[in-house]
């Protein structure tokens, strides 16, 4: 028995209409795909569980999924990033919400699983929640997908993982890995709106500060940029050679994090890997120190070891946490250590999440069209959807791309 929505209160659904509609003014390639694709009714009677941040851009994907015939069933990919009122929208607009601002722990996990016991056919995922939840708690259910989109760097990591494990029974496509994604939502997307709520919530001024950026992956080729377009001094540390010296060729200050450590106002992590700043880190910083994640999970701090070294811990300000030192030194630590833009902010800007979004369209309507097509495991998302999404944001614009002559396309592939 599928169980009814789960939100915290139906009353709010006026202020979460408001921020969707506005979201689907500014989503053209989306509303797109939705007129020419999402209409031939392949989704028609299709079972998709959605988890991704829920806030007016992800309400508005499942909005056109459910217009498109799907029964959709969504929750949040984070605690602190689903905010109530897009939740009580999508419930007055017809569709399954399991998702609360800041649940429990216990809550969060309950939430995933009461949107696998809807028996989907179609995962629409972030960090591979809802794929790794169903492979360890609901084996039952792995014959019933005939598919999943994958929207994260850490998702995909998790899922090549279990596909190398061969626990991974059904296709998943790597929409991270397809250029509309990475090097827009990751870099553009992630830098412009970690900034924003950086300076958002803390009403502090970046020009001139020293801003260390740990990783030099696109996410934080992202903060990079944006941090020094605010006029920060920017410092890179990151374990990949080529990748530091690539941020030394961009102009960067490079040098390892425990140096860091001891010279930085700002710390921005975005590596997807865990305990990027422990105690060897908090040990050297000065006082006032700003600590921020961009990176999917809230474990690139050590957090637990923090408040461990601290005597004590306040909030000092909405959604930052003050940590002293013993030597009286104070640490500042935003949104817990969870994502910055999400869990303190309203996310990415919406013409970055209409491309997003709009290869997850294309790639389950792919994938209820095309099932055959794919064997189980991770694998990337056909090129020309890819190619699809930037040729309908171009026209949007008004652009058309260059086109090769005969000439130039013949001697593209010729050797002699």
């Amino acid at each position: 028995m599928i169980t009814d929505s789960i939100i915290k209160d139906p009353s709010l659904a006026k202020e979460g209409n408001q921020k969707i509609d506005w979201a689907a003014q500014h989503c053209p390639v989306l509303n797109d795909i939705a007129r020419k694709q999402l209409s031939d009714g392949s989704l028609s009677g299709k079972k998709i569980a959605v988890t991704v941040h829920l806030e007016a851009k992800t309400a508005y994907l499942a909005v056109l999924l459910h217009e498109a015939g799907a029964d959709v069933t969504v929750t949040g990919s984070n605690p602190l990033s689903t905010q109530d009122s897009v939740c009580a929208a999508l419930v007055e607009r017809g569709i399954r919400v399991y998702a609360t601002h800041d649940p429990s722990d216990e809550d969060f996990e309950r939430y995933i699983h009461l949107a696998l016991e809807t028996e989907p056919d179609l995962l629409l995922d972030d960090g591979a929640e809802l794929a790794a939840r169903l492979v360890t708690s609901h084996p039952d259910l792995m014959d019933r997908i005939v598919g999943a989109t994958e929207t994260t760097t850490t998702g995909i990591l998790k899922l090549r993982a279990m596909s190398g494990e061969g626990v991974l029974p059904f296709p998943v496509l790597g929409i991270n890995e397809a250029r509309m994604k990475h090097l827009f939502d990751n870099r553009y997307g992630t830098g412009h709106s970690s900034i924003v709520s950086l300076l958002a919530n803390t009403n502090l001024f970046l020009s001139g500060q020293r801003v260390v950026v740990m990783g030099f992956g696109w996410v934080s080729r992202g903060l990079a940029k944006y941090a020094a377009g605010f006029g920060a001094r920017v410092i890179v540390c990151e374990p990949d050679p080529v990748k530091l010296l690539e941020a030394h060729s961009e102009g960067y200050e490079v040098m390892n994090s425990i140096e860091a450590a001891e010279a930085g106002d700002f710390f921005l992590t975005g590596t997807g890997n865990l305990k990027v700043l422990r105690r060897e880190h908090f040990e050297k910083m000065k006082d006032g120190a700003v600590l921020a994640n961009a990176g999917h999970y809230d474990h690139e701090f050590d957090l637990a070891t923090l408040r461990e070294m601290s005597v004590t811990e306040r909030e000092v300000r909405k959604n930052i946490v003050e940590y002293e030192m013993p030597n009286g030194n104070r640490i500042h630590v935003i949104a817990r250590g969870r994502l910055l833009n999400s869990g303190a902010g309203d996310g990415h800007p919406v013409e970055i999440m209409d491309l997003t979004f709009a290869l997850h369209a294309l790639g389950i309507h792919h994938l209820a069209s095309n099932s055959s097509d794919f064997e189980p495991g991770i694998q990337a998302l056909p090129e020309e959807l890819d190619q699809e999404v930037a040729r309908i944001k171009l026209r949007t614009m008004g652009v058309e791309p260059e086109r090769l002559t005969d000439e130039q396309a013949t001697y593209q592939m010729s050797w002699r």
